[in-house]
């Protein structure tokens, strides 16, 4: 039944036989009357001697990283459980009832909603053990409150978070009967339930969206990175603090899930804490079928430098492992692969017996005295509460280090023939009348036959000792969760004349809207009140973007400070690092960057401390590299900036394919709460950075900005007067050119054209401006600073007017775009530095009767200099132009 494992998945000393049998029984007998006399600490001196030994001699050994497949914790080594164990259990029997009702009555009404009870059914106990005893809430934002621990939820067992609530009378029977109804629930009086954690969806209930495969795991090490981060710079004391992350052992092959294990290592951020469901089984099948994944997991996180702890086997295997003498149930064990142990998980005592315990006469006198049906209720680590608090608080307890919990269940645990360990419980949604009762009965779950065929909520009297404890056990631990508080104070923003008068006013001056932005920066950080509450975020590109100014400024955090002289102290912009460093350098790592970014843009409503993080990037290395983690903090309710520097396709020149991009513009819009604007001059941007300033930490709301910088240098004008409106919501007019009369070219003075641009192609457009003036021809030119707001403008006027078509005198409104072209006249030519997607948008609120044509940079990016990629393109001046002619030998 048990094949062993292959030879290559076997260290070599694991191959290496035994030529002296009595040397390596002295060697024993020594180390543990080592043990004995003089302890673990002596034990472990010794044993680090002898690897360094070992090095020095280059014998070409290494210890495992491997420990036995038992728990960590021992048993006699377990601290003594503090609550009562049989109500804690019939707590987590009733949680399981009611989000395996959830589900199925759902899916007996509406076969489409879909929903997961198998999920929640192997984590329930890993849940139930952190409600009761570790996850602390938030108990307010005074001086010696406790402000709670951040938990992130596996998303797939949403069902049984959603079954404490009910309990709690967070959530009302409505409610659970409106799982996945989130459009109909309000008119039956309900809360619709979201599939997943969605703070958008849910914004009083859930904090931290989870759906997403990896993003969870890697936004729980920054976000507990963030906790130190404040407390470094004395901005929030967070000790006392913890991050608890539950999550799946399929979800581990994420990359996201593993790219930042070091740095939570390196950082001895031993305020966080996973807990891994290993149920075995992702959606299709075994997550190591031929392995075993706790083992590759233990090894995987030990190395990045985690403390392991693993929770492998319940509290009736210790009398089991406590009479082997032989060893045989650990080597047993230990040779049994993953996709054998489901198979196990999904048979009943009787197959056990004569399939597990009957490999061996070791085996099987193991199991003598023990029933089928004791065999059968053999539990794995993760569904004994006695065992998940001891993991638990040792986790909880250990210093220096993160620490991962490996818990071994069972999918679809107590689901019976209808899904435990099965290939296909993680798409059962449906359960037939006799597996409902098996259901029942599995649990003891106080159900008539009815009420359990019928899939009746089951709420205990509110004063029943089960409601009792519950409600004591929470407000012992601050309040229920999970919950999610925006309350936190209003922070000022100084007057824009203070920190980007230059801008405004530029009279010509050329830079880039980059170095323009890095300087309002260094003022911004400046401020007493709101400075120190900015968070400049930068992956590894400070000095590409003129930040290295700041390095002295403020400094780069490390929560270690600065060990070492740096090469180029005498500098002026020497590299700084600081233990209350201000500046979060990510090194090379977009995914870390927006991670933490999230962690800050997010701290308003996680700590209750408003935060405001500007993070820089090469545009490119945004939206498209990791735009399912923007997603995800939109959905969390971020606010901040995200700035998208080098951008377009045009102005990085030789960088070329991989680095020039055509398509932010066009994803950023996709994002409802996301505003995005492509401004080409220093003063549009600091129009647009002080409002955005204004909306998220004065106003308080829940949008983010994405503002797209160019490195070109080139003449600033001063921001046209009365321009700021038109700049926030997406267009003004930029100014106007007179038609010099010219008979060589053919065209009457009476003729106009309207360009429109944006970024770094209105210049160009401008250009194009001034050769068609020479050429006789009126010309008005629209500075579009945000083709995003100009369509959802025009979109939302179409709304109204779709639904005030039954109210007589009813006024929609004009979109922004077509009241500013209004007052210009001849056709209308759009230029960006974007695909033709993105200026395409707003082609429906163009005036009827004037052509519109567009010009992007559809295609592959190419290596070469600004001009030849503009040219290439057709987004030059020459091209807009004669676009322009064309345009008007048409209309």
């Amino acid at each position: 039944m048990n094949a062993p494992l292959p030879t290559h998945l076997l260290s070599p000393q694991d191959t290496l036989a035994d030529i002296d049998p009595q040397e390596t029984a002295e060697w024993r007998d020594a180390f543990l009357a080592l043990v004995a006399t003089e302890g673990p600490e002596r034990a472990r001196f010794v044993l680090q001697e002898l690897v360094r030994l070992a090095r020095t001699q280059r014998v070409g050994w290494q210890p495992q990283l491997n420990t036995p497949y038992v728990n960590t914790v021992a048993a006699q080594a377990q601290p003594a459980f503090p609550g009562d164990l049989a109500i804690e259990e019939r707590l987590a029997s009733l949680m399981r009832w009611n989000a395996l009702a959830m589900v199925v009555r759902a899916n007996q009404a509406y076969g489409e909603l879909g929903g997961h009870i198998a999920s929640y059914a192997s984590a329930a106990d890993l849940f139930e053990s952190g409600f009761n005893h570790f996850f602390r809430a938030r108990e307010g934002l005074g001086e010696g409150q406790h402000r709670g621990d951040l938990v992130f939820f596996q998303p797939h067992s949403a069902p049984g978070v959603y079954a404490r609530a009910f309990l709690e009378g967070h959530l009302t029977e409505q409610d659970l009967m409106h799982y996945r109804q989130e459009i109909v629930a309000p008119g039956a009086g309900a809360q619709g339930l979201s599939s997943y954690p969605h703070p958008w969806l849910m914004p009083d209930f859930w904090q931290f969206p989870t759906g997403s495969m990896g993003i969870g795991p890697i936004s729980s090490i920054y976000h507990a990175r963030f906790m130190r981060y404040l407390t470094h710079r004395n901005l929030l004391n967070c000790a006392g603090r913890k991050v608890w992350g539950v999550f799946g052992d399929g979800e581990m092959d994420e990359p996201e899930s593993m790219s930042a294990l070091t740095l939570a290592a390196r950082e001895g951020l031993d305020n966080l804490v996973w807990v891994v469901n290993c149920n075995l089984q992702r959606l299709d099948g075994p997550v190591r079928g031929n392995g075993r994944i706790i083992d590759e997991l233990e090894r995987l996180f030990a190395g990045a430098g985690w403390n392991v702890v693993k929770l492998v086997w319940g509290s009736d295997w210790d009398g089991l492992f406590a009479r082997d003498l032989t060893g045989a149930l650990v080597r047993t064990l230990e040779g049994t692969v993953d996709g054998q142990m489901q198979t196990f998980a999904a048979k009943d005592g009787r197959f056990n017996r004569d399939n597990f315990f009957g490999q061996s006469p070791e085996l099987a006198a193991l199991a003598q005295g023990m029933t089928d049906e004791q065999i059968d209720r053999l539990k794995r680590g993760g569904h004994d509460l006695v065992k998940i608090h001891a993991a638990y608080a040792a986790a909880a307890a250990h210093k220096g280090q993160p620490t991962v919990i490996l818990a071994h269940t069972k999918k679809g645990y107590g689901m019976g023939t209808a899904g435990q360990g099965k290939m296909t419980t993680h798409s059962q949604k449906k359960l037939d009348e006799t597996d409902l009762i098996e259901f029942r009965n599995r649990f003891n779950l106080p159900l008539t036959d009815e009420q359990a065929t019928s899939l009746a909520f089951y709420k205990p009297a509110e004063d029943s000792a089960e409601m009792q404890y519950l409600r004591s056990h929470r407000q012992a631990l601050g309040g229920y969760l999970p919950r999610r508080d925006t309350t936190c104070e209003v922070l000022p923003v100084p007057a824009i004349e203070s920190y980007a008068q230059f801008a405004l006013q530029a009279a010509g001056k050329e830079m880039s809207t980059t170095m323009a932005f890095v300087r309002m920066l260094g003022t911004l950080l400046k401020d007493a009140t709101l400075g120190p509450r900015i968070v400049p975020i930068v992956a590894d590109e400070a000095r590409t973007f003129g930040m290295a100014n700041l390095f002295k400024q403020v400094g780069i955090y490390s929560s270690v400070g600065q060990r070492y002289a740096p090469e180029d102290i005498g500098s002026v912009l020497s590299y700084r690092e600081a233990l209350d460093g201000q500046i979060l350098e990510e090194g090379i790592s977009e995914a870390g960057a927006i991670a933490s970014w999230t962690a800050a843009a997010t701290s308003y409503s996680v700590h209750g401390l408003a935060m405001l993080p500007f993070y820089i990037y090469y545009s490119m290395f945004g939206f498209q590299r990791v735009g399912d983690a923007i997603w995800a903090a939109a959905d969390q309710r971020a606010r901040g900036f995200l700035l998208g520097a080098t951008s377009g396709r045009t102005t990085l020149g030789g960088e070329g394919l991989q680095h020039q991009d055509g398509t932010s513009h066009l994803v950023a819009a996709t994002i409802p709460n996301c505003k995005a604007y492509d401004p080409a001059y220093a003063g549009e941007m600091a129009v647009i950075i002080d409002a955005g300033m204004r909306e998220m930490v004065t106003e308080q709301r829940d949008v983010f900005y994405y503002v797209t910088l160019m490195n070109e240098n080139y003449a600033q004008p001063d921001l046209p007067a009365g321009a700021a409106e038109g700049v926030l919501r997406g267009c003004y007019v930029f100014n106007s050119y007179k038609g010099m009369s010219d008979k060589r070219s053919g065209l009457v003075s009476t003729e106009s054209v309207t360009l429109m641009g944006s970024g770094a192609i209105l210049t160009e457009v401008v250009k194009a401006a001034e050769q068609l003036a020479s050429e006789g021809i009126d010309v008005t030119v629209l500075s579009v600073t945000s083709w995003s707001e100009l369509a959802r403008d025009g979109v939302a006027c179409e709304q109204r007017a779709l639904a005030g078509d039954a109210e007589p005198g009813f006024e929609p409104g004009t979109p922004w775009l077509a009241a500013q072209l209004a007052a210009t006249s001849g056709p209308v030519v759009a230029a960006t530095d974007y695909v033709r997607a993105v200026p395409e948008t707003v082609r429906a609120f163009v005036p009827d009767g004037r052509r519109y044509i567009t010009l992007g940079t559809d295609g592959f990016g190419r290596s070469d200099t600004r001009a030849a990629l503009r040219q290439f393109f057709g987004v030059d001046a020459a091209s807009v132009a004669n676009a322009a002619r064309h345009a008007l030998r048409g209309s």
